[in-house]
């Protein structure tokens, strides 16, 4: 492909290691991935970090500089039959020249094990040299056998300064930039790109030649990117988010632990920062609710009911109406008093049962619907708490075994104030001992 025909995000890819951007714990003068590559030696590598941030840069800088053969492998579009064709490949030049071929593999995440155990027994002989590039957790993504075998390296997101500077070079450059192109290049429009890529080097570049594509069509125009043709020439990417990947455990791990931190301001920040990037809100919705039941409890009774209603609301009206009703609950539960205590008690509770076992119900709680099950004695010396003053009366629930159990422990703090209170309350009038008649 000529070089002006190739997209600019790709004639711009750096060729010397010293101009990769943003990401100097890697490749700056001294770092691990530097001095690798300036002594010819290297070894496989799990380059993570999220789209845009130089990857696949760092991955063909490797092949430069090593001088090894090259060979690109999408876990998109190959297979096992495209996987044989690189390994015959990668021995004959093994036996010709003695060097191992470098496999570089986008979005690994993709492959499953049964995939990747294939790269394993290639990169122990040291037939290739595996380069692999994830947006994803390789924790969760890649086997352990392969994380073994290669150095997991973390990329940065890109930061505005760094977009500013690859934009700035790509505008000043006229053999494999845009410098050619004659086309002025305001700040604003520089601004507008660098806030619209969110950390993608590839998103900017491409925004600013679909900028400059929009600029130099126009009949008469006076050859100016500006802000307002800028936003008229793209339309604003959608925040990076990947509803089964570690962004989406972020985010709403984020939301939860705002919620329980008490922090309003951020509860709506990052409540909104899921809906904008396309999470569902129904599942938001649902941690709410189980965040009033699990953070929240009886400190503030409302609480639940108002997540509840907010899901509802969803389900009935959608957007953008009910998106203010998911935002009431937010602001709602983050400014609710908080209250662990059912959560404990459900935890407790749950590790007596696993403990203990079925402890038999006790008799006189049994219900009793035939003749023979009352001969038995179900039933039998249940106190119906309503025949009694204020509807209660000193009886055991618990089985035997369990009688002096508690699970339950209500805080201080809101409503359950008043839960404990009244328990207490319950507690001292089941140890009062009984009149005698």
């Amino acid at each position: 492909m000529k070089e002006g025909k190739r997209p600019l995000a790709d004639r711009l890819r750096p060729e010397r290691i010293e101009d990769v951007v943003g990401q100097d714990h890697l490749v700056g003068p001294g770092a691990v991935l530097y001095r690798a590559l300036k002594s010819g030696r290297i070894f496989s590598v799990i380059l993570w970090g999220p789209p845009g941030c130089g990857k696949t840069t760092i991955a063909r800088l490797i092949a430069r500089y090593t001088k090894y053969p090259f060979r690109t492998f999408s876990a998109v579009t190959s297979g096992v039959k495209e996987l044989r064709e690189v390994i015959d490949g990668a021995k004959k030049q093994l036996e010709a020249f003695g060097r191992p071929t470098i496999l570089f593999v986008d979005e690994i995440h993709r492959f499953n094990k049964a995939q990747q155990d294939a790269f394993l027994p290639h990169v122990e002989s040291g037939l290739i040299v595996l380069v692999g590039a994830t947006t994803q957790n390789p924790s969760f993504e890649i086997i352990p056998p392969l994380l073994s075998r290669a150095r997991v390296m973390v990329l940065n997101p890109l930061k505005e300064d760094d977009i500013r500077t690859i934009l700035v070079r790509a505008i000043s450059d006229r053999s494999k930039g845009v410098g050619a192109r004659g086309i002025a290049v305001k700040p604003d429009a520089i601004e507008y790109v660098v806030h619209s890529s969110f950390g993608d080097a590839r998103v900017a570049l491409n925004t600013l030649e679909m900028a400059l594509d929009y600029v130099a069509s126009e009949e008469g125009g006076e050859g100016v990117l500006d802000l307002k043709k800028a936003a008229e020439a793209t339309t604003r990417k959608t925040l990076p988010y990947d509803k089964d990947g570690e962004e989406h455990y972020n985010l709403i791990s984020a939301f939860h632990k705002s919620l329980r931190g008490s922090d309003v301001q951020a509860s709506i920040y990052w409540l909104y920062r899921m809906l904008l990037a396309g999470e569902d809100p129904l599942f938001i919705g649902r941690r709410m609710i189980r965040f009033a039941s699990e953070d929240v409890g009886l400190a503030d009774p409302q609480a639940l009911q108002i997540a509840l209603n907010a899901f509802e609301a969803w389900e009935k009206v959608g957007p953008p109406e009910a998106e203010l009703a998911l935002a009431e609950a937010a602001a709602y539960l983050a400014a609710a008093p908080k209250s662990n205590a059912l959560y404990l008690a459900e935890k407790a509770v749950k590790q007596e049962i696993e403990s203990s076992g079925a402890e038999p119900v006790p008799l006189h709680i049994r219900n009793a619907p035939t003749r023979l099950m009352k001969k038995l004695g179900y039933a039998q010396g249940y106190l119906y708490p309503h025949n009694y003053p204020g509807g209660w009366v000193k009886q055991d629930y618990l089985p035997k075994g369990l009688k002096r159990r508690t699970y339950y422990r209500p805080t201080g703090r809101g409503f359950e104030r008043e839960v404990r209170r009244r328990i207490l309350d319950l507690e001292k009038r089941r140890k009062t001992p009984e009149k005698e008649e």
